[in-house]
């Protein structure tokens, strides 16, 4: 039986996978963070029994080593990061410590420990920043805007290396995959939370309004299933040669229609009135449901993601099942079902 260690197993990437894994029939190990917060294992309590949880921090190396010492893997995915975009601008040093430096000390472990054992590294369509070409694929050259993509920029270049230097690593440049399991400090959760509100008559969360207020309705990403990316993570590690791919449904979205398509799923019909920052939604009785605000706008803004997995398609037979609308849809019958 294969052994894997999943790194971040608690988030939404993570449990998606060690389900995945276990129908495999992995023995699955998963690395968690100690915290001071209920809930951190929200995701993965369907999982109680059967995966085996370790406590260990990418910044504490001795963790590290301990953990890999009891589990001495086959396969390694790391998924633990600090993950959000906008946090990385106020903690710029703690996300480099984890995002860079964390993968740094998997990579010694792995040649110390279990030098045969293959890694998968989440990379991120963020690398691409301020975009050079449209789509992005493996050739795109990388032009990050924050923190956080510099970080994840750097781990990347520090997997590129180990594989040069004859371990089986390669890197997953994986665009915005979402599902009902996403955090609630991501957009695409306080969209869906936030028309759930609405729709329930629920004030938002965290500012008591009866109106969602958003930054830029053009944004545009290319919005994947998490669960169906998953599957390209563990179908990198089963090639030949390790290779980085791009992961990715090659569909970009604004977050306008993100939002429309959020609103029809639960009867509202949205009627859009003024222009920039003086943009307003209203629902079909005239109440004010949706309007921008500028301090939801990030220092430095990635306008369009558009992926192009080709590669993918081709050497790891792999593509999306899940479409833009019915993700959308998901997770706002979810979020319904969380607040009723």
């Amino acid at each position: 039986m294969k052994k894997a260690l999943i790194t971040g197993i608690t988030g939404q990437a993570g449990s998606y996978l060690a389900e995945f894994l276990l129908e495999k029939g992995y023995e699955v190990f998963g690395l968690y963070r100690r915290g001071s917060t209920d809930g951190i294992f929200e995701r993965i309590e369907h999982l109680a029994g059967k995966v085996k949880l370790i406590c260990a921090d990418l910044t504490d190396l001795n963790s590290l080593e301990k953990a890999f010492e009891i589990v001495m893997p086959d396969e390694v995915y790391n998924l633990a990061s600090q993950s959000h975009v906008g946090v990385s601008f106020l903690q710029p040093s703690y996300t480099q410590e984890v995002n860079w430096l964390g993968v740094e000390r998997i990579i010694f472990c792995i040649k110390k420990y279990v030098p045969k054992a293959k890694l998968y590294q989440a990379s991120t369509s963020e690398l691409f920043g301020e975009v050079l070409e449209i789509p992005q694929s493996e050739t795109t050259p990388f032009n990050p805007v924050s923190p956080y993509a510099t970080a994840k920029l750097n781990a990347h270049k520090a997997v590129g290396q180990a594989r040069k230097e004859g371990l089986f690593a390669c890197a997953g440049i994986l665009f915005n995959n979402e599902s009902p399991r996403r955090g609630i400090e991501f957009v695409t959760r306080k969209f869906t939370d936030g028309i759930a509100r609405i729709k329930l008559g629920l004030p938002q969360r965290g500012t008591g309004k009866s109106y969602l207020e958003l930054g830029n309705l053009e944004a545009k990403r290319d919005w994947g299933f998490s669960g169906d990316y998953v599957e390209a993570m563990w179908l990198m590690l089963q090639q030949d040669k390790p290779k980085d791919y791009v992961i990715a449904t090659g569909e970009t979205r604004t977050i306008r229609e993100f939002i429309e398509i959020a609103t029809k799923q639960v009867g509202i019909k949205i009627i859009w009135k003024g222009k920039g920052m003086n943009e307003e939604g209203y629902d079909q009785n005239g109440k004010l449901i949706i309007k921008v605000n500028e301090d939801y706008f990030r220092p430095s803004e990635v306008r369009l993601l558009l992926g192009d997995a080709s590669k993918a398609r081709k050497e790891l037979g792999w593509k999306p099942k899940m479409s833009f609308e019915d993700l959308v849809k998901s997770m706002v019958e979810s979020d319904l079902e969380n607040l009723i």
